[in-house]
């Protein structure tokens, strides 16, 4: 583009040199944005009506002022939107170069622009707010690539317990009071580190939230710590943290020269002590991970020993038992140790003395056997032989392939037939028994479609009065385990707390849907005034 009828203005050209340098922007980008400035500008002088296309000189500043005219059909003159500023038809158009057709554009260079005091200011208003904004797109775009990192920034104030930190001079960051390390006191020009937790754009720029408190703020300063974790040598699998007193980190290295633990340690603590200092003496205990739950769990419950385990994958439980001097060690102080174990594993933890853990399988096993002498008509060597071999409910006794049966020393295929055949006619009696006294006491399909409940548990709920899964949610567990003698609280506890989630889900999923329905008739009222 030809310059050389424009004005020099290096003033400009510093101002834009200047800009880009502060805020640590490209040149191009500032000119861009100027052009955009001196073109609202342009418009108070030259009229709105005119499509204006302002062009200055990278070099000397001089600015170039165009009138952008479009040619089209002469029919469009007829038409109610024509605009004759924007717009030339091309009968006209020919006058000016017979080559013109409809489509092309033609450009008036105009007058030079006249600049007074309050054009200047609306350019440097608008040039600044626009510099700011691509600041602010900036800061969003480079820290929305950080989320899940750990960044290094310094207080710069605290207000009702929140603070705020300049990360490296590229933004400001926030830290809730729940997001630091309990009882942490940050003072302005304190050096810390954060991890980023999420970016989100406000009106005033990208507000990004840090914390210190999430457990994976643990495990990025372990990889910044130890090489072999930042270079993936050994995995961090989990994290559970009591923050600011206690945490317990799991590791894996499928490399067997690795001892992952060791390696977090270091020598003498070497590699562990500096996160231990950024967490503000935080105790650390760093156990190796296992995909099999139990042996995990016995890990994680480190220091304590653990003298037997029960893993029950239906309910996601590991039932711990340990001696007695061991007991007040597993559970830890205030129930921390089993605490963080159970949310390290992601497995409920039920800790026990090896006493009550005897105590409970002896009533468990004699409830089995009665079950099982009762329903089946057996003796008690042969109930005790299906409980051995791990058969626990009627059901597995009832549907299982009868070679699982048949493996059982002792039992031949005449046994097993008749084993199966009176289980199936004990459950097939229980369940006409349940149908009658659903139709009798008028009970709800709800209760009946209980998974929670055998069907000799399904009738005892209905002898007590229970007639409906919501009747069940709202008895308490006392309650629950009057009913059901020998029922351990805490499963009581879950099925209650389960039945009562439903509820909540239910009532979120119906105000979501009100909110949409409001929504949708809004929009119809729209839609009808338009």
């Amino acid at each position: 583009m030809d310059f050389s009828k424009a004005l020099p203005r290096p003033e400009l050209v510093a101002m834009v040199s200047l800009l880009a340098d502060e805020r640590g922007l490209e040149r191009d980008l500032v000119f861009d944005i100027l052009e955009e400035a001196i073109t609202k500008v342009a418009r108070h002088q030259y009229g709105f009506e005119h499509d204006l296309k302002i062009k200055i000189d990278h070099q000397t500043g001089g600015i170039l002022v165009k009138r952008v005219i479009t040619v089209v059909e002469d029919s469009r003159m007829d038409e109610e939107d024509f605009n004759e500023h924007q717009e030339l038809i091309l009968s006209k158009a020919k006058h000016k170069d017979k080559d013109l057709k409809v489509g092309d554009v033609i450009e008036d260079f105009l007058p030079p622009l006249y600049f007074g005091r309050q054009s200047f200011q609306s350019v440097r208003q608008y040039v600044l707010q626009s510099i700011r904004q691509a600041d602010r797109e900036r800061q969003f775009n480079e820290f929305e690539n950080k989320v899940g990192e750990i960044v290094s920034c310094v207080v710069t104030r605290n207000e009702y317990g929140n603070v705020y930190v300049d990360i490296n001079g590229k933004g400001e960051g926030f830290l809730r009071r729940n997001e630091l390390i309990t009882r942490e006191m940050l003072h302005t020009g304190d050096r810390i580190r954060a991890y980023v937790l999420k970016i989100e754009r406000t009106q005033t720029g990208p507000q990004i939230f840090l914390s210190r408190s999430h457990p994976q703020f643990l495990a990025k300063l372990f990889a910044q710590e130890v090489p072999e974790v930042y270079e993936g040598e050994i995995e961090i699998k989990a994290v559970a943290r009591d923050v600011g007193s206690h945490a317990k980190i799991a590791v894996w290295s499928e490399n067997p020269t690795i001892d992952p633990v060791g390696t977090c340690v270091g020598m003498r603590g070497s590699r562990i002590q500096p996160v231990i200092n950024e967490l503000k003496g935080e105790k650390i205990d760093v156990v190796i991970w296992s995909e099999d739950p139990a042996e995990f769990a016995v890990r994680a419950l480190k220091p304590a020993e653990v003298a037997k385990v029960v893993v029950d994958e239906k309910e996601h439980t590991i039932e711990v038992a340990v001696a007695q001097d061991q007991l007040a060690i597993a559970i830890g102080r205030k129930g921390q140790n089993i605490r963080l174990a159970s949310r390290l594993v992601g497995w409920r933890l039920d800790i026990m003395s090896e006493d009550e853990e005897a105590d409970k399988r002896k009533i468990e096993v004699a409830e089995r056997l009665g079950l099982f002498t009762k329903a089946l008509d057996i003796d008690e060597v042969i109930a005790r032989l299906l409980l051995v071999e791990g058969f626990r409910t009627l059901e597995e006794v009832a549907y299982v392939p009868a070679e699982e049966l048949l493996e059982i020393e002792g039992f031949e295929e005449d046994l097993v037939s008749e084993l199966q055949t009176r289980a199936k006619q004990y459950l097939d009696k229980k369940s006409k028994e349940l149908s009658d006294k659903q139709e009798e006491l008028g009970l709800d399909q709800s209760l009946m479609d209980l998974e929670e409940f055998s069907i000799d548990q399904k009738l005892k709920l209905a002898e007590s009065g229970i007639k409906t899964a919501d009747d069940v949610g709202d008895l308490s567990s006392d309650e629950l385990m009057e009913i059901f003698e020998g029922m351990p609280e805490k499963k009581a506890e879950r099925i209650i707390m389960s039945l009562r989630q439903k509820w909540f889900d239910e009532e979120k999923a119906e105000s979501e849907d009100s909110e949409k329905s409001e929504e949708t008739q809004e929009k119809d009222k729209d839609a009808t005034a338009e």
